[in-house]
């Protein structure tokens, strides 16, 4: 009988650590979410003159599916990253910090417009940040 508590409890517990863990990724309303949070932010990049030429003949397709997957991973949902390491994505595209900066607005501009609160904005945007190190083109 203890040992069925005992098993129970840890089960409960194991549970709530489960939704605490993706409390974030839920705040982005999971992956249908975070697939219409990249779907704006990519048609703000496309109508924004400061990033619009980076994306001149890009599979727009399959950055979109990496973007998904790689904001589910920051955001610590269930999935699984595929694509390059950030600093072989960029390469030799010569992104500066103006540019870096624009996307990120860009990206607040389409979480604004899907409703995800500030805090867990800020929350993703501070674990984005250190990327800019890799995306950013040294000469």
């Amino acid at each position: 009988m203890k040992l069925r508590h005992a098993a129970l409890v840890v089960l409960t517990l194991a549970c709530a650590n489960a939704h605490a863990d993706d409390a974030l990724y839920r705040q982005f309303g999971e992956k249908p979410g975070l697939t219409k949070i990249v779907d704006d932010t990519y048609d703000n990049v496309l109508s924004d003159p400061r990033t619009a030429p980076y994306f001149d003949n890009a599979p727009v397709k399959r950055i979109k599916q990496k973007l998904v997957e790689q904001l589910c991973v920051l955001l610590e949902g269930p999935c699984v990253y595929t694509g390059r390491n950030m600093k072989r994505t960029h390469e030799g595209q010569n992104i500066d910090r103006a540019a870096f900066n624009a996307l990120v607005e860009d990206l607040q501009a389409a979480m604004d417009k899907n409703g995800v609160p500030f805090h867990a904005q800020n929350r993703l945007l501070a674990k984005l940040a250190p990327m800019y190190r890799d995306i950013q083109d040294r000469e």
